[in-house]
This record gives structure tokens, sequence and C-alpha cells, in this order.
């Protein structure tokens, strides 16, 4: 499973609307930083940003892990409605 995979099974097991989750890859001007960029519903935004910003820490901590352990880059989440 490689990071945006990862990034979106994540984020739809935590919205109600999931037909409305998009993620993309984009790159970055560092090669070592992988940039995702997640548009989810804009009543979905509280559950998937968490108490404090807690649930958007742990999946950027989740993703970033699994780019340790197979890409070794770091990886930037930006999470936006629409």
């Amino acid at each position: 499973m490689n990071l945006v995979e990862l990034t979106e099974f994540l984020v739809k097991s935590l919205v109600v609307n999931k037909e409305n989750v998009s993620v993309k890859e984009f790159e970055s001007d560092d090669e070592d930083t992988v940039i995702i960029q997640v548009l989810v519903d804009n009543e979905d935004m509280g559950r998937v940003i968490g108490k404090g910003g807690k649930l958007a820490n742990a999946v950027r901590t989740l993703v970033q892990a699994s780019s340790y352990i197979h890409d070794n880059k770091k990886v930037r989440i930006n999470i936006d409605s629409f």
C-alpha cells in the first residue's frame, strides 16, 4: 500500500461522506519530501481533524512511519474541505 492509498484508507475510516474524500500526491521542491493533499466534505472536517488536532496528527504519524519504513521520505499532509 503506497502513501496515498494509506492516507485515503485512514481518512475514509473517519468520515461519514466517504465518496467525497479526495487524496492526491504532489511533488515538492525538496526531493526528500512528499506532499499529500486531502480534501473532505465540510461536514467531515471536525471528524478528520479531531479535538485539538489529535486525529490529524495521528494520521500524519502513521503515514510518516510508513514512509520511513519504505521510502525514507518526509511527508506533509494538508487537510482541507470543499
